[in-house]
């Protein structure tokens, strides 16, 4: 068992005149799912294409004249309120009705509005946002809504420190986008992000969009998981060696 160690002032404000305060982040991220709490059999459209006049056959349901098993349309509901431009966004790139789309689909879709995310980036979304309940290599209307959602907080944030609007952020306007979402990452590890996203031709380190939300992804999906195991926010925590890696691995290896 070894300990791994952190500085808490990522975490931790010292306006406190008497001891540190800790902060809570405000970072845009994959909330729980809470499945229990709305039961798709009963929703008014259970179905993703909602525009199309569905009749119950035996176990079926014809959607656009096609026949779909029973549980294709029970759980495959968009949350009530979700933005027609998500529905929209989710049926043109689902193009076999399955109710659930792929990696490949899930990038066809994000691409169209963000201008371009790379499969990485796209599969360590799938992994955050994926149903726990269902197949790894897939997500479905409810999980694509709120991921749809957070890519939009994290767009907010983007254009925020991207000051000169180039349509990227340096070092230091990470730094400070990062700072303002309870991370105040070290500038030795700021050094190594900015290391993988520099631009070949500049020599100068640089992220998009895409950059930016896999990187703030990997920021807060690490910091959360080692504060999972440091209750007492004492800056340290135990981890075994394969804990160690099954935390990590799938953050930087999506």
């Amino acid at each position: 068992m070894e300990a791994y160690n952190y500085n808490y002032n990522a975490y931790l404000s010292s306006s406190s005149s008497s001891n540190q305060i800790q902060i809570q982040s405000t970072a845009p991220s994959a909330p729980p799912l809470h499945y229990s709490s709305y039961n798709y059999s009963t929703t008014t459209n259970p179905s993703p294409y909602p525009q199309q006049q569905q009749q119950q056959q035996g176990g079926y349901y014809s959607v656009g004249g096609g026949a779909q098993p029973y549980y294709y349309a029970a759980a495959a509901a968009f949350p009530p309120g979700t933005n027609p431009e998500v529905i929209s966004s989710f049926q043109a790139v689902d193009r076999d009705r399955s109710g659930s789309i792929d990696e490949r689909e899930l990038q066809s879709a994000l691409s169209s509005v963000y201008r371009g995310f790379s499969i990485r980036t796209v599969r360590l979304l799938l992994f955050l946002f994926r149903n726990p309940r269902g197949p790894s290599d897939r997500i479905g209307p409810a999980e694509f809504a709120i991921l749809w959602n957070c890519l939009s907080q994290w767009r907010m944030v983007f254009d925020r420190f991207d000051k000169d609007r180039s349509g990227k952020i340096d070092s230091e306007e990470l730094k400070e986008a990062l700072r303002s979402l309870g991370y105040a990452v070290p500038p030795s590890v700021l050094q190594i992000i900015m290391s993988n996203y520099t631009d070949s031709i500049s020599r100068r380190g640089a992220l998009n969009f895409d950059n930016f939300v896999e990187c703030g992804m990997i920021v807060k999906g690490i910091t959360d998981k080692f504060k999972e195991k440091d209750a007492r926010y004492s800056g340290s925590a135990t981890f075994t060696y394969e804990s160690f890696l099954t935390t990590i691995i799938p953050f930087i290896v999506p």
